[in-house]
């Protein structure tokens, strides 16, 4: 399948969906629509247990909305809830996404790679929410993802001030898993999705659906959630497997099932 706005390549027991819009790989409604069909395309593949999404060039992930065609002539209310939309089926996807910012992943870039279920910045690239420095705030669910993932205060203090974030803060601060020397980031992403292709992929899904829904529930509705997962897993071909494997020695070889 083809897309105007990125490339989408399967290796291994992953897929590679690159963001290539130069110079900037910025957002426009078209790279929102393909970025959708892209995800399609690789919810319902078994050969394929996790995402990278990466950008086009080695200075920037994404820099956020394309200004010159976002916000005007159409629906901006419908681009808006169209991007959220997306984002959210990047959260809620099945299979882990690994964000591999090999450059600054600024406004709606820093909204993609928060909605990753992994982040990894190359040493010397920035994130941040920087729209209060356009006289407007963030609407792809920067407000609300920054918050949890560093805390009120600090994520106040970035969004009033646009913040462009280092990359050794970003790690101080949890929003990023692990720094990336120069030339190496989309291959230690790669080495990632290769580890988490070896993991039960039933474990996995319920553990982000598990972490995803209780997060935003009270307590007791939460444990309520991670028993339900835990008793679906405890079922599967794969927790026969991980069992045996662990009483016999070995490796486990999960199959999915």
């Amino acid at each position: 399948m083809a897309f105007e706005t990125l490339l989408l390549a399967r290796e291994e027991s992953f897929a590679v969906i690159t963001l290539d819009r130069p110079p900037a790989n910025a957002i426009s409604e078209q790279l929102v629509r393909d970025l959708d069909a892209a995800l399609g395309s690789l919810a319902a593949d078994e050969g394929v247990r996790a995402v990278i999404i990466t950008g086009a060039g080695d200075r920037i992930f994404c820099a956020g909305a394309d200004l010159g065609n976002a916000f005007g002539g159409g629906n901006v209310e419908e681009f808006i809830k169209l991007g959220n939309g997306v984002l959210r089926k990047i959260e809620r996807f099945p299979k882990p996404v690994i964000a591999a910012m090999n450059g600054h992943a600024l406004g709606g870039g820093c909204e993609i790679a928060m909605a990753c279920h992994f982040r990894l910045l190359k040493d010397g690239a920035r994130m941040g929410q920087t729209e209060s420095n356009l006289g407007i705030i963030p609407g792809y669910g920067g407000t609300q993802r920054l918050s949890r993932l560093i805390g009120r205060t600090k994520a106040l203090e970035f969004l009033i001030l646009g913040t462009q974030i280092p990359a050794p803060e970003c790690l101080a601060l949890g929003l990023v898993n692990r720094l990336c020397t120069e030339g190496e980031t989309l291959n230690d992403a790669k080495a990632l999705a290769r580890q988490i292709a070896r993991r039960p992929p039933v474990a996995t899904r319920l553990l982000i659906e598990a972490v995803d829904e209780g997060l935003e529930a009270p307590i007791d509705r939460a444990l309520e959630l991670e028993t339900r997962a835990f008793l679906q897993t405890l079922k599967t071909e794969d927790a026969a497997e991980g069992i045996q494997a662990f009483f016999g020695k070995r490796e486990a070889d999960f199959k999915g099932r």
